[in-house]
Formats: structure tokens, C-alpha cells, sequence
């Protein structure tokens, strides 16, 4: 069994095919993925699952195992993957429980292995790291489209000196998960959006105490159903045949078999 369309869960999205009918170990170059990728349907679509930290959180931000999950749901036939996940606002506007879907991302990331491509001279178009095609199937759904995430390394949280300066340059997101793996989809050639759940006003934006994961989770959880609803409708929204750029760049995959 093979599927087309994959959804990578975030942190307090863990399972999703309540109908699960198969469930796969996937063996690749880059070692384990973070679990077991279970196959199933939604929507009268064929979607496979990968929890991005595991069923039981055991990988952190920086640990997870990026070009191992990528490189599974690709040889299990995916070529569109929807990325819900958790972040942090740097916008007031956006409070907790807004969804929105994202645009643009900025890499503030330190430590990760970003690309398949440890050798040769390749390069990889990426100016719009989203596909615009799965994005117009999930922004009707969101709260808002379009903004700006930034990615830290993690496992920390932000300083306030630091969620203001990410504020100030008008970023309007903050997460620790959205790359490389969205980079890693382009090398691919594969379809990729994220889903931003907004779990708390960053430390820079809210007087108190600052983030903390308990908050983060008990916010998650509260608004899993209404995620999971957009991400149903968003799936069937998609259409087999959609035509975008996500495939069409110019650096060969050839060398990665």
C-alpha cells in the first residue's frame, strides 16, 4: 500500500488515523524514522502518519530524525505532505487557537543536518518553501493566511531580548521544527505546507513568566479537534492533479538512489 499524501504530526498530534490499515518500518540511509508510519484513509484518500517526536515525545526539536522521515514517506509513494505544528506568536493579533498557514520561513536554526546532498555542487531553488498549491487548499480553513516563522534551534525557548528582535523584524511566527524539514521536502521534489497551531504569545510579547511546555501542550490539546477538522478538509481539498513548481527543480535526485 502506498500513499500520496502524508500529514506529519507535531508536538500533541501523535495519532491520526483512527482507521489505521497498515502500518510500516521504513529502512533508509539516514537511519530509524521517529516512528512507525501508519497508512490509512481520510477523506476517500490514501494518508500516511509520522509523528515528527515520536508516540511518546521522545525526540526533541533538534533530535529528530529529519532526512530519515522525509526520505520514508517518500519511498512509500508521498509526494504532497501537510505539517501541522505548534508555535509561539510574535504578533498579539494572533493569540492562542489561531491556526494560519505560513508563507515564509527564516532559519535561525544552529546544529541540524539540512540537506541530502553531502557532496557535489548542488544548489536548490527555495525562495518560496511552501507548495502554492496545498497552501490554497488549507488557507480557506485557517484563521490566516500567510506569515512569516522563524525556526530556532530549541530545546530552549526564547529570551525576551531574542522574541523581540524576532518581533521587530517582522516575523510573525516562532518554532522549533519547521526546518530543515521543509527543505529537505524541496530536495525531494515533494509538496510540502505547514499548519500553524499558535499555543502561546511568545516571551517577548507577554508580560509573566515566559513559555512554558505544559502551557504549550494544555493549548495544543484543547484545540486538536478544530486541527484535525482543517486538516481533514484540507486532504480533501486536494486534488490529485494539482499542478505546481515543487517538482520541477533543476537539481538531480539521481545521485541519492
Amino acid at each position: 500500500m502506498t500513499a500520496p499524501i502524508a500529514v506529519i504530526g507535531g508536538t500533541g498530534l501523535y495519532r491520526f488515523l483512527d482507521g489505521a490499515t497498515q502500518t510500516r518500518t521504513v529502512e533508509t540511509p539516514y537511519g530509524a524514522t521517529s516512528a512507525p508510519i501508519t497508512l490509512g484513509e481520510v477523506a476517500g484518500r490514501q494518508v500516511a502518519f509520522l509523528p515528527r517526536h515520536g508516540l511518546h515525545h521522545e525526540f526533541s526539536p533538534h533530535t529528530v530524525p529529519y532526512r530519515a522521515n522525509l526520505w520514508a514517506l517518500h519511498s512509500l509513494g508521498v509526494r504532497k505532505v501537510l505539517a501541522p505544528c505548534a508555535v509561539g506568536s510574535l504578533d498579539p493579533a494572533l493569540g492562542p487557537g489561531t491556526i494560519v498557514v505560513p508563507d515564509q520561513l527564516v532559519d535561525r536554526t544552529t546544529s541540524r543536518t539540512s540537506t541530502y546532498f553531502d557532496g557535489g555542487g548542488v544548489h536548490v531553488s527555495f525562495a518560496d518553501p511552501y507548495c502554492p498549491t496545498l497552501r490554497a487548499a488549507a488557507a480557506p480553513r485557517a484563521d490566516r493566511d500567510g506569515a512569516t516563522m522563524v525556526v530556532i534551534e530549541g530545546p530552549r525557548f526564547s529570551t525576551r531580548a531574542e522574541s523581540r528582535w524576532y518581533a521587530a523584524q517582522g516575523w510573525e511566527l516562532v518554532n522549533m521544527t519547521g526546518l530543515p524539514e521543509a527543505a529537505l521536502a524541496r530536495e525531494l521534489k515533494l509538496c510540502y505546507a505547514s499548519i500553524a497551531l499558535v499555543t502561546d504569545l511568545d516571551a517577548g510579547i507577554e508580560a509573566g513568566e515566559g513559555v512554558h511546555a505544559d502551557d504549550v501542550l494544555q493549548q495544543f490539546a484543547a484545540n486538536l479537534p478544530r486541527l484535525t477538522e482543517v486538516l481533514t478538509e484540507t486532504i480533501a481539498a486536494i486534488s490529485p492533479g494539482d499542478e505546481c513548481t515543487c517538482a520541477a527543480g533543476d537539481h538531480d535526485l539521481s545521485s541519492l538512489q
